[in-house]
């Protein structure tokens, strides 16, 4: 069974399904059970330049969610300005990811809340450098796996594949999100039904399409065991 402990990483099938709403509903969700949570985005790109430096809309999405006045730097510690692949960014920038740096972020943030939500970047399986990827850091972390589905057409294979690569790298994989994060899709509960059968880890929550959706819509259709 998923447990809280240090808190859950969030990764996604592949980009752009949702992974930041789900994330900080996870965080008010939490937080409406009395715990502190903070939100991490350890490695992001797509960032803006500000007079503090850069900042990534999700990496702030995820200090609101959780109410709390946090180091940008703890959350955020990777920020690249391009929208690329965070390994193509980094050798760009020359910069080298560290999951020490990450591990060290995490650690920080731990001793200040009870548990951390931890984002991941793009889909499950893109690299950070040529030889670490995303589930390098979350076995540095420690931390169960929440899956989001993009209830869309190809997600059956998306979610099964991402399924498989994580308990194939010895991962546990507390549960999965059905996040229709795109309109008019056909056969959503049928596809939600095929997945259930199918991944051997409870569904977490339905998170149904609404156009601007809110993270109090999210935390409504989740059902978490803690």
């Amino acid at each position: 069974m998923l447990s809280l402990a240090k808190g859950v990483f969030i990764t996604g099938t592949d980009t752009d399904v949702g992974k930041t709403v789900i994330s900080c509903g996870i965080i008010k969700y939490l937080s409406k059970k009395g715990f502190s949570v903070a939100g991490m985005k350890p490695v992001a790109s797509g960032c803006k330049k500000t007079e503090n430096g850069l900042r990534n809309s999700d990496a702030l999405r995820l200090i609101e969610a959780s109410g709390l006045d946090i180091d940008y730097r703890l959350v955020n510690p990777y920020a690249f300005e391009e929208p690329i692949a965070p390994h193509i960014a980094a050798i760009q920038t020359q910069t080298d990811i560290s999951l020490e740096m990450i591990k060290d972020c995490f650690k920080q943030l731990s001793e200040k809340v009870d548990a951390v939500v931890v984002e991941g970047v793009g889909g499950w399986l893109v690299p950070l450098k040529d030889d670490i990827g995303i589930d390098d850091m979350v076995s540095a972390l420690q931390l169960p796996v929440i899956m989001v589905v993009d209830i869309r057409l190809g997600c059956l294979n998306h979610a099964l594949l991402t399924c498989e690569n994580i308990l194939d790298k010895g991962l546990f994989l507390g549960g999965w999100v059905a996040n229709q994060a795109t309109p008019d899709q056909m056969y959503v509960a049928e596809q939600i039904n095929s997945l259930r059968e199918r991944i051997p880890a409870p569904l977490l929550g339905e998170v149904t399409y609404k156009k601007g959706i809110t993270v109090d819509d999210v935390v409504k259709c989740l059902h978490l065991p803690f």
